[in-house]
């Protein structure tokens, strides 16, 4: 038999903190997809799905964890990897994203975009020379 056939055995106070990350995980993934949909641009609309999701997931890793501890008597981790996955994955998911973005934009020559970063320049004994 399996742990979720088990689920009308959850004490009261586990299945009032299984809720609570649930609707927590759920409503910050809800406010990352209405981000999506409602933000103008691409480089906006990045922004918010990968806060929604990293945020949104961890309350439902939370609630998944506390969940199977208490039915299986043992704690049950394993889902921490999950959350380290997506902690991971995302923001770097982000930066490749809006860097490819980024540059097909700067190359097809688009005005709202900025251009590249103005070279540094280093100061040194009182003469001003160029970053490589």
């Amino acid at each position: 038999m399996s742990s979720i056939e088990h689920a009308a055995d959850l004490p009261a106070w586990a299945a009032l903190a299984v809720a609570f990350f649930l609707v927590i995980g759920a409503g910050l993934t809800l406010i990352g997809t209405i981000g999506f949909v409602r933000l103008p641009t691409f480089y906006e609309r990045i922004h918010a799905p990968t806060l929604g999701t990293s945020w949104g997931t961890g309350g439902i890793v939370m609630a998944s964890m506390i969940f199977f501890t208490v039915l299986s008597t043992r704690p049950v981790v394993h889902e921490i990897l999950i959350g380290i996955f997506v902690t991971v994955t995302t923001p770097v998911t982000l930066m490749l994203l809006a860097r490819a973005t980024l540059h097909r934009d700067r190359a097809e020559g688009n005005p709202d975009v900025p251009g590249e970063a103005p070279a540094q320049v280093l100061v040194k004994d009182g003469t001003a020379t160029q970053a490589d």
